[in-house]
């Protein structure tokens, strides 16, 4: 039976806190010790409260407090920047940082937007590889180094510089023929990839005008119909040029446009003269350009990644309007679409002669001049961009709208590699979708 003294331990027992018995153990076990740190915390107490008050009477705590903030802003912002370069492709925290900078749906469908493709009718697909343009890119990169017009404003940049070399090396053509030069980098870029092939160059203005202002170039190897001698690519007598150069097969001929003129003209005056390996510089996206492109051709609601909304409260107009803010080149539905709803070409206009003539053309032209493109195509290849984005760090272009780089987002140990980073980041910022076709009669 209970006795009241047990009863009043037991109570006294639950009352009691339960540390405290462990506190107590442990204080015995440390040797008493207990009291020895509590003088010491308290020291340290003092002392820091000593300095405080001795930093406020001296008006200095209020600067150091300012100091310290600044260091840690500038520390996130470092190790901020860090990761938004080398991006890991497994780590959720670089990617939800990504999708803030407008990184994100670079593999989707991009609401009811896509990369639309020309279809070609045989569904042929080019020889190379990707890891013949990653070897591609190392040998061209020391290359480009001692490219004569270092600061090409207005011209091409890295990325089709690559493209162009890549290809006519690649091709090995018997004679090049360019439609519009410029300053003469792709003609320097054509001769760096094939040293002993003639090359046939039309420009309104000579190469050579603007060394008296700077920087250019011109061949010793390249008959130029330039200045008061220039002749239009369509008004070209190409059987003489042929005779002259001694070329019997026309499809050993590699036709580069860079002239701004509307790509489809452009096609069937190649076709009348017999060319098959075109490559077109400026392929412009839909809603934008100064000239009609494949690009904006090849855009239809029966090709993935087709056609498009000009609903203002659509999932494409949500998705168009985040992206404008972070990549120049992206445009939203009031840049998108004209009068009528009409989103094709340029808010339904085809443009040509560098945007100084401009056609409204119906969907239902649009839509056949897509069906003549697809049924002369045998090769249709976007040269993708050399690296990611946040390799590059260019703004310029969407890259939801464009085919998956060479050097991927976070591969930056492969990008240092290559030679890549070696280069100023502004020649990165020019990528236009540069576009290869091999053509045949319809």
């Amino acid at each position: 039976m209970t006795t009241a003294k047990q009863m009043l331990e037991r109570a006294l027992s639950i009352r009691r806190p339960p540390h405290a018995s462990e506190d107590a153990g442990a204080a015995e076990d440390e040797g008493g010790d207990e009291t020895g740190d509590e003088s010491k915390t308290r020291k340290h107490i003092s002392m820091a409260v000593r300095i405080t008050n001795y930093l406020t009477r001296t008006g200095y705590l209020w600067p150091i407090i300012v100091i310290g903030l600044i260091i840690v802003i500038i520390s996130s912002v470092i190790i901020s920047s860090r990761d938004l370069v080398c991006i890991s492709a497994s780590s959720s925290d670089h990617i939800s940082r990504l999708r803030f900078f407008g990184f994100d749906e670079l593999e989707s469908d991009f609401g009811s937007l896509g990369v639309p493709w020309c279809r070609s009718k045989r569904g042929k697909n080019v020889e190379w590889t990707s890891k013949d343009l990653l070897r591609g890119i190392e040998e061209f990169v020391p290359i480009y180094e001692t490219r004569p017009i270092q600061n090409n404003m207005y011209g091409m940049g890295f990325d089709h510089s690559f493209g162009l070399w890549f290809m006519a090396r690649w091709l090995k053509p018997d004679l090049m023929i360019e439609s519009g030069a410029f300053k003469g980098h792709s003609t320097w870029v054509l001769r760096q990839a094939m040293p002993d092939t003639p090359i046939v160059s039309l420009s309104p203005r000579h190469p050579e005008k603007y060394l008296k202002k700077g920087p250019a170039y011109v061949d010793g190897n390249c008959t130029y119909f330039a200045g008061k001698d220039f002749v239009d690519f369509g008004s070209m007598d190409w059987g003489r040029v042929m005779r002259k150069h001694g070329i019997k097969d026309r499809s050993r001929v590699l036709i580069f446009f860079d002239d701004h003129q509307n790509e489809l003209k452009r096609l069937k005056q190649a076709l009348k003269a017999g060319f098959q390996h075109l490559v077109f510089e400026d392929n412009y996206d839909t809603g934008t350009g100064d000239h009609y492109s494949f690009r904006q051709i090849c855009d239809q609601f029966y090709i993935r990644g087709g056609g498009h909304s000009c609903f203002k409260d659509s999932d494409e107009a949500r998705i168009r309007y985040r992206r404008r803010k972070f990549w120049e080149k992206a445009v939203d539905i009031e840049e998108l679409c004209g009068p009528g709803e009409a989103w094709w070409g340029v808010r339904g206009h085809m443009r040509d002669d560098f945007n100084h003539s401009n056609k409204a053309i119906t969907y239902a032209e649009h839509f056949q001049n897509s069906r003549f493109v697809e049924s002369v195509l045998d090769v249709y290849w976007e040269l993708p961009p050399v690296a990611g984005p946040s390799l590059t760090h260019q703004t310029r272009y969407d890259p939801a709208r464009a085919p998956t780089p060479i050097v991927e987002d976070g591969r930056y140990g492969l990008f240092r590699r290559l030679g890549l980073s070696r280069l100023d980041n502004s020649v990165f910022n020019g990528y236009t979708q540069m576009v290869y076709l091999q053509v045949s009669k319809p």
